[in-house]
């Protein structure tokens, strides 16, 4: 039997009206994969709307777009890679870095592996694919010259979304911006054995493949804390059920249920950030330091400009 005061609680609390969710809206970098599975995760386990908010997820038609997007005031978050974040800024977007999706590089120049590119030195005189214009076409640049090659060397060539069957076709000899957790297995399910040559190996300093990024004057900090916190449980709740969390992630989809993304899931849940509001001031100035030297910009923007802890902030 219900007592009266129990009777009043659930009377009131039928009453009260549902607390109303903050909106936000996040583009992601790609079409969604693993890359992106402590957003789905938070989405589908509920943790966005456990930390009241409403998150719209969209893709890009064009993978340059989400960085402009933000910028423009179109969306208010974007899944964006650090290189990028920092040849943006230079190029005057008002961006900063607010959290980190994958902590660990992902791009690599993959070859095929009975090809005729053996080492880096082979590619003079070769087609090179790249989907992301500026970022992955500095990442070659930098890579050839740790090599005593210049960029004109090879030839560079935009071929957007198709990485792997540019590769496959013999369009190019090589394709910088494939993910050695995506191409290597796209190549081996089609019965070609991939090649990476990985750019932290070849003299570009390590840094964060995936990030969040958003424009300071626009956003609301607590709310992006909010948001990193549902990733961060989505991410140790697939740190710890890793096999239980695929599964989460392929029924949200028809179309994700494939080898591919299955062994895809198996590469990549290792290198989720599971402190994605934590920032590592060092690797951003090591980054920027890189780039001027290169010549790719002219350096000179300070970490603390480029990064945020939103947490810390939300909290002061």
């Amino acid at each position: 039997m219900k007592t009266p005061l129990l009777s009043l609680a659930l009377s009131l609390s039928l009453a009260l009206p549902a607390q109303a969710q903050d909106k936000l809206t996040l583009m992601l970098d790609w079409f969604v994969n693993p890359d992106h599975g402590p957003v789905i995760l938070a989405q589908e386990l509920g943790y966005f709307a456990d930390h009241g908010l409403e998150v719209e997820i969209v893709t890009p038609s064009d993978p340059n777009d989400p960085p402009r997007m933000v910028a423009a005031g179109r969306v208010d978050l974007a899944v964006s890679y650090q290189p990028q974040l920092h040849l943006s800024r230079h190029t005057g977007l008002p961006l900063v870095r607010v959290g980190t999706l994958v902590e660990t590089p992902l791009t690599c120049l993959v070859v095929l592996a009975d090809g005729p590119v053996q080492s880096m030195a082979d590619l003079a005189g070769r087609k090179v694919g790249f989907a992301v214009a500026g970022v992955q076409e500095v990442m070659l640049d930098a890579m050839l010259s740790h090599h005593a090659l210049a960029p004109t060397d090879v030839e560079q060539i935009n071929i957007g979304w198709s990485i792997s069957p540019a590769l496959m076709s013999g369009q190019v000899d090589a394709v910088i911006g494939a993910f050695r957790n995506f191409e290597l297995n796209q190549l081996a399910l089609e019965g070609f054995e991939g090649r990476c040559f990985y750019p932290e190996a070849e003299g570009i300093p390590a840094y964060d493949e995936l990030i969040y990024v958003a424009d300071p004057a626009r956003m609301e900090r607590e709310t992006l804390a909010r948001f990193l916190q549902a990733t961060e449980q989505a991410a140790l709740f697939i740190v710890n059920q890793p096999e239980q969390a695929w599964q989460i992630f392929r029924d949200t989809d028809a179309a994700l249920d494939t080898e591919l993304n299955a062994l895809a899931w198996v590469d990549t849940w290792p290198r989720f950030a599971t402190r994605p509001a934590a920032v590592d001031h060092g690797r951003y100035a090591r980054f920027e330091a890189f780039l001027a030297a290169v010549g790719a910009t002219t350096g000179g923007i300070a970490a603390r400009d480029l990064v945020v802890d939103v947490t810390q902030e939300a909290t002061e």
